[in-house]
């Protein structure tokens, strides 16, 4: 087997790297602050710094119009892709918590582009039931409860359009998918990554980005 893993990602080398990326600009830094600052136990659910251009770029790269953010805790990542939209395109965003998604809208604001936001607070499999049930999304970021993402994929791919994107995040998850007697969380990204890679009406990869990326392009 070839082993494409041998560099080994130091701090040093992690910092050269966001280095050599866009940078982020003061809003999406003040976010990532603010964030760190006010819920520190759980910070680490915001999508690793690196995954803003990556999502600006996958934004840019498809096209895409309307997206769909499945999880969008203080919404560094609905920034970075709504930034990444022309002025007439749209991201329906899902989350449950008012309290954490505040700092988003405020962020949202302060960047121009909340007018290409949209909040919805609900159980998100309940927002993407609602929706037109033809394909009409063209991206789609889930980083949301890891047990519940094949509900999730079961309901976006059937709208997403030809060529739409579907990028999931965690799907390394801490490295616990190697677990086989894993459970919760960790089991629910192991079945995820199998149906993933069975499912016929989509091509995937997964990569080794911060804690495990997949990207799904549909058939």
């Amino acid at each position: 087997m070839s082993k494409g893993n041998s560099t080994k990602i130091t701090d040093e080398l992690y910092q050269y790297m966001l280095d050599h990326n866009p940078p982020l600009d003061s809003v999406q830094r003040g976010l990532v602050a603010r964030t760190y600052a006010t819920f520190p136990d759980v910070a680490g659910m915001q999508s690793a710094e690196e995954q803003g251009p990556l999502l600006a770029f996958l934004v840019r790269l498809t096209g895409a119009r309307h997206i769909v953010e499945v999880g969008t805790f203080t919404g560094f990542s609905a920034l970075s892709m709504a930034q990444a939209l022309p002025a007439d395109g749209r991201i329906i965003a899902c989350d449950v918590s008012e309290e954490w998604t505040a700092y988003g809208r405020q962020a949202w604001e302060e960047a121009g582009v909340a007018d290409r936001i949209e909040l919805r607070i609900a159980p998100a499999l309940d927002t993407l039931r609602a929706m037109p049930a033809e394909p009409h999304i063209d991206m789609a970021y889930v980083d949301a409860d890891k047990e519940s993402q094949i509900s999730y994929w079961e309901e976006l791919v059937p709208r997403l359009r030809p060529g739409g994107l579907i990028v999931t995040d965690n799907t390394l998850y801490h490295g616990t998918v190697l677990d086989e007697s894993a459970t919760g969380s960790a089991a629910g990204v192991r079945a995820f990554n199998d149906h993933v890679a069975a499912d016929p009406r989509m091509d995937s990869v997964l990569l080794a980005i911060s804690d495990g990326l997949t990207l799904s392009r549909k058939r």
